[in-house]
């Protein structure tokens, strides 16, 4: 098996002991994804939808080191710490994805890192 650590200075670094993304056998696997601002580290301030613009910007920073796009994302996970934000995290989603319809879950939960409200994580085919 092949195994790849991914890395994109347009997405925050790892704020624990893990990677950004890892590339295997042709698929790539996100960490979750928080409103980071890359250059600063610090959550972006804002509502449900300036978060998730930011998580999906670098969501997408990180499929393009991986030479991958949000057409080729097969599965992802949405965690809201709101669920009456789906409706408003859902719009900013369904825009920045376009065409793309990856399956998709969405759960809400107590508590995310540094109180964020949405995280994201994504699994994708690397053509």
């Amino acid at each position: 098996m092949s195994v790849q650590t991914i890395h994109s200075d347009l997405a925050p670094k790892a704020i624990g002991p893990y990677s950004q993304a890892i590339r295997a056998n042709g698929f790539l696997f996100t960490a979750g994804q928080i409103p980071l601002d890359p250059a600063t580290m610090e959550v972006v301030s804002g509502d449900v939808t300036a978060q998730t613009e930011q998580v999906l910007a670098n969501l997408t920073a990180v499929l393009h080191e991986a030479g991958t796009d949000w057409a080729h994302v097969v599965k992802t996970t949405v965690f809201l710490r709101d669920m009456a934000e789906f409706a408003a995290m859902n719009a900013v989603y369904s825009r920045v994805l376009g065409d793309a319809k990856p399956a998709r879950s969405t759960v809400a939960v107590l508590a995310l890192p540094r109180d964020v409200r949405v995280e994201i994580e994504a699994v994708a085919l690397i053509p």
